[in-house]
């Protein structure tokens, strides 16, 4: 029998866990060899803590360093002990958010040159012979540039890893069956932002409603729910260990008991190659991943 795999492509540390890490928890524990490609080592990001401020690409610029650790905390606690930065260590920089002078900084993964960064990840695919890759849509989720860019690089390695005239030095040609981006649906997304409101939460400050948010997916185009809410501890430890980037007093740890499983155990994607599987559930959504 063929073992499981399954590859996902995301732009930087905290990522993973934020928008997958249940599902891979979920996996994992079910015997799945699980890779996680991270694209940038998040340079830019905003450090939310004070004792790791100096780190920052304004300062001593050794937040990569450092978001590294902390992702291999995480993945840790996901059970997932096969994760990968693309091309390696510092090979693409975070380029920050749209609009940022840092979209143009050279080496950036925004100004990478294209056919690279996919080369790279098909050596991967090849190497780990994934049945289902998982990245983002073509807004990145809410339109962040490396995340665009995870997916042009994903959709494109998904497409050439299986031709054996494309990157003939990147290992024998595999072609995964499934590619999935994730989603947000706009469902979920309503009751989340009502129950922020409702309790006074400043997290949607300034924001009228959901539809006025950069990110959330119509629901008629979801097509997979993964219901993995046995495995939100881990993903809640997951998230927990990239401290530089998540404060301990986030909204993201305050929901009460009854809305956490609920809002951190299922995950929701949009099948974008390949066929739904059987076994929808009642929402005639797709269960799993892996259904053929």
């Amino acid at each position: 029998m063929t073992e499981r795999s399954l590859l996902l492509v995301h732009a930087h540390p905290d990522d993973e866990s934020i928008g997958t890490g249940a599902t891979m928890a979920r996996y994992a524990a079910q015997g799945v060899r699980v890779t996680l490609v991270t694209c940038t080592l998040g340079e830019e990001g905003e450090i939310v803590v004070e004792d790791l401020a100096h780190l920052a690409a304004g300062k001593e610029d050794r937040l990569g360093a450092h978001r590294v650790s902390e992702l291999t905390a995480a993945c840790q606690a996901l059970g997932v002990p096969d994760h990968r930065l693309l091309g390696g260590a510092g090979r693409f920089r975070d380029s920050g958010m749209m609009g940022e002078p840092t979209n143009d900084k050279p080496g950036c993964f925004w100004q990478a040159d294209l056919e690279v960064a996919v080369g790279e990840l098909v050596a991967v695919i090849r190497e780990v012979r994934p049945q289902v890759v998982v990245s983002y849509d073509d807004n990145g989720g809410y339109g962040h540039p490396d995340h665009i860019q995870a997916h042009r690089v994903t959709v494109a390695a998904f497409d050439a890893a299986g031709a054996a005239d494309r990157f003939p030095d990147a290992g024998e040609p595999w072609q995964p069956s499934k590619l999935y981006f994730t989603a947000v649906p706009m469902s979920v997304l309503r009751r989340g932002f009502e129950f922020m409101k409702a309790a006074g939460s400043s997290f949607f400050e300034g924001i009228d409603s959901p539809e006025g948010l950069p990110f959330g997916t119509p629901d008629e185009i979801v097509t997979t729910r993964i219901d993995s809410q046995a495995y939100v501890e881990r993903k809640m430890a997951a998230m927990r260990a990239h401290r530089s980037q998540i404060a301990a007093d986030s909204v993201f740890f305050s929901l009460p008991e009854e809305m956490t499983a609920d809002s951190w155990g299922v995950e929701y994607f949009i099948l974008a190659r390949g066929a739904l599987g059987a076994g929808r559930d009642e929402e005639g959504k797709e269960s799993d991943l892996f259904a053929m």
